[in-house]
Parts: structure tokens; C-alpha cells; sequence
């Protein structure tokens, strides 16, 4: 029984976090710091994003476990 309950009450706990950082407990005003903000000072501070690419790694393929 006592096994039950804690499973119960971290379940519940694990559902309150997760209504927390997504931001549905605003109308009780809990909420993140993080949510609703973005970083546009990083955006800003990128040099030449547009010459990132995205290449496979060869040596990945070929090696073996």
C-alpha cells in the first residue's frame, strides 16, 4: 500500500512539473523565467550563420562496435 502511494504522489509531483514549465500554472502566477523569452543577444552575436553545414561523419560509418 505504501508503495502504491508513493508512486501516486511522484506521479502527481512529475505532472505538476511538467504543467509548471509549460506554463500552465500563469493564472495562479507560477511561472518559469525561461518561458515566453528567447535569447535574440545570441542571434545577434552569430558570425556567418548562413555558412553553417551539416556534414555525415565519415569515420562514424566505417568504424565497428
Amino acid at each position: 500500500m505504501r508503495l502504491r502511494a508513493l508512486v501516486v504522489l511522484l506521479l502527481l509531483a512529475n505532472l505538476l512539473y511538467f504543467a509548471w514549465a509549460r506554463g500552465g500554472l500563469a493564472m495562479f502566477g507560477t511561472v518559469p523565467a525561461r518561458l515566453g523569452q528567447s535569447e535574440p543577444e545570441r542571434l545577434k552575436q552569430q558570425i556567418r550563420p548562413q555558412l553553417l553545414q551539416i556534414r555525415k561523419d565519415e569515420g562514424a560509418a566505417g568504424a565497428k562496435p
